[in-house]
């Protein structure tokens, strides 16, 4: 009986939210590698250098950058490597790219990918919407991956075969050379690849649910033993923002300079300049692929003297915010170089035949049931006009 009740669970749940699920999984296939082809579009601002040819100091880039048009720059991005540019960025919107050995800013190229992406990404968490409708369309992909991690959870359940052995698990956990019908194959697919999926499906199901839920994020935190962190009330009157005297700010190449002696063997440095109301250096380091959280660190200098007010590595952070650090990258699979992403990627594609083969069957079931009711209906009314006569 308990079989049969989370059975009709999981068909309900699978068809109810199948179509949204196999979207969210489609387009998870194609966000696999998107911090990859993105540097790959962003390779035409990469050259060589002449053997001749030495950097400029950061503040030279930082005023040829300024000086454009428009463009107030609020962070740079800086790589270890020699041959890649340096990018300026004003907030989400704007980011200019400059040639660290000539100071010239490259033409942007058309960003088609990152344009395919972005809308790709915006699929895969709100089907794309915008304003209002976009806090509407987060509710039903919230819903939609809750229902998919019960499906995940009631499925492992209803894999196992009603007789367990040698034979029954074979045709479980590999193709069946027999299944030639489509239902059969169906059945078959939808087994196999749930039972290799599921483990890493379930890691990025899980952890999607922490972005849509408040109580899913504070779970994170009560799992590590870590309280949870909670926003102060914020007072109605306005918050009036005290001016930082004038003061000089200490050479940008000096940051880099204090943020190598922290971390050598850094690959990217995120510089965030200081702003009227915080004179303050806030630097990233990176010494991974820029989705490896235990590889991420955090420094805060003063802009006037380079004495660092906030020295916070990964391993010094709270276990709670490690994990939900750990929580945003396994997502992606990110957190575990190239071969998560790959992992996390075929996972996608596995969840996008388990849905179609499932949805296949369920339609396949339904159809069955109503051959059998209009048969039973012929008959019934064959025999009431046998009876009649």
């Amino acid at each position: 009986m308990f079989r049969k009740i989370l059975f009709w669970m999981h068909l309900c749940s699978g068809v109810s939210a199948g179509l949204v699920i196999l979207m969210m999984s489609l387009t998870g296939v194609m966000l696999t590698y998107e911090r990859q082809l993105l540097a790959f579009e962003d390779r035409v601002y990469d050259r060589t250098p002449l053997a001749e040819e030495s950097r400029l100091p950061l503040d030279t880039l930082l005023g040829l950058a300024q000086s454009l048009d428009g463009f107030e720059p609020d962070r740079l991005t800086l790589a270890r490597a020699p041959a890649t540019a340096i990018e300026f960025a004003q907030g989400r919107g704007r980011s200019e790219f400059l040639d660290p050995y000539t100071g010239s800013v490259y033409t942007q190229h058309d960003g088609s990918m990152a344009a395919l992406l972005a809308n790709v990404r915006g699929w895969h968490r709100w089907f794309n919407l915008s304003g209002e409708e976009r806090a509407k369309a987060r509710v039903i992909t919230g819903a939609s991956n809750l229902l998919f991690l019960f499906l995940l959870c009631s499925g492992i359940y209803l894999w196992l075969p009603a007789i367990i052995n040698r034979t029954t698990m074979r045709l479980r956990v590999w193709f069946h050379p027999l299944a030639k019908s489509g239902a059969a194959r169906d059945f078959n697919w939808h087994h196999v690849f749930g039972f290799w999926a599921v483990l890493p499906l379930i890691v990025i199901v899980a952890t999607a649910t922490v972005f849509y839920y408040p109580w899913a994020n504070a779970l994170v935190y009560q799992l590590a033993g870590d309280e949870v962190p909670t926003t102060a009330n914020i007072s109605a009157e306005p918050v009036i923002e005290v001016p930082v005297p004038a003061y000089q700010p200490i050479a940008l190449d000096r940051v880099v300079q204090i943020a190598s002696a922290q971390v050598a063997d850094w690959n990217s440095l995120a510089i965030t300049l200081p702003t009227a109301t915080s004179a303050e250096y806030a630097v990233t380091i990176d010494q991974g692929n820029g989705g490896q959280p235990q590889l991420r660190h955090t420094l805060s200098l003063h802009a006037d003297s380079g004495v660092i007010s906030r020295w916070a590595p990964f391993s010094s952070q709270s276990a709670g915010r490690q994990a939900r650090a750990w929580v945003r990258f396994l997502h992606t699979g990110e957190a575990l170089g190239g071969i998560g992403q790959t992992l996390a990627g075929i996972a996608s594609l596995a969840a996008v035949l388990m849905v179609w083969t499932g949805l296949a069957l369920s339609w396949r079931r339904l159809r069955a049931y109503l051959a059998r009711a209009r048969r039973q209906r012929q008959e019934a009314l064959t025999a009431v006009t046998a009876v009649d006569h």
